[in-house]
């Protein structure tokens, strides 16, 4: 999952980005308010999170943009303005959670987790395709019960493609998922995971299809 932070306190910048990296997410990081609208019309993200107070374009200025341009994609305020009326602001402008500084980081991960599950319309933690389960607060992937040893970038493929199910993914939608800004991105690479990932699933009932020219399918394979 692809995350952008636009803050500029860069010590704060620099410590939530690899608190995220810890938890899997692939970050994009900016420290001024135009940057952040540049990169929200060219690049695609599941989550934003978002200072207010931000140099060169306000981060209510950067929401509204955002919004007007119907881009729904989920934006999390993070601001050192604690006030009620701080609050409503934030979200009458088109946030869909808001967080005071200082802040408890578990929390903040409990409500990054809670946005992208509203955001996939999945309500229950706990992601389940036959004997496949992800707990998405644990960050655990097990079938029939027996944890899944991943890598970052197999557990990056197979988290996007749960939390899709049902739904077709396309390979340059899996790469821009897995990789920020800084990285090399490469389509190529995107079969080798989907290759181990099948590997690790061959003793349960759950199934990566291939659809030829469109993307990757995770779905429940029936018994006959």
């Amino acid at each position: 999952m692809r995350i952008l932070l636009v803050e500029d306190n860069r010590p704060l910048s620099e410590w939530l980005t690899l608190t995220l990296h810890r938890n899997k997410y692939a970050v994009d990081c900016v420290y001024n308010g135009a940057d952040a609208d540049h990169l929200l019309l060219t690049q695609q993200y599941e989550l934003v999170i978002l200072d207010l107070s931000l140099p060169k374009l306000q981060g209510s200025e950067v929401l509204r943009r955002l919004r007007a341009r119907h881009n729904n994609v989920p934006v999390l305020i993070l601001t050192a303005n604690s006030s009620v009326e701080g609050r409503i602001g934030g979200l009458d402008s088109g946030a869909d959670d808001y967080m005071a500084k200082p802040f408890d980081v578990h929390e903040l991960e409990a409500r990054i987790r809670a946005l992208l599950r509203r955001a996939n319309q999945q309500k229950n933690p706990i992601l389940q395709c036959g004997s496949l389960s992800y707990d998405s607060n644990s960050l655990i992937f097990s079938v029939d019960g027996v944890p899944l040893t991943l890598t970052r970038r197999e557990h990056a493929v197979l988290e996007t493609l749960i939390m899709k199910m049902g739904k077709t993914v396309s390979k340059q939608a899996l790469a821009e998922s897995l990789y920020a800004m800084d990285e090399e991105v490469s389509q190529d690479a995107i079969e080798v995971y989907i290759h181990r990932i099948r590997k690790k699933l061959e003793h349960g009932d759950a199934a990566i299809i291939t659809l030829r020219g469109l993307g990757y399918l995770l779905q429940h394979q029936h018994a006959v």
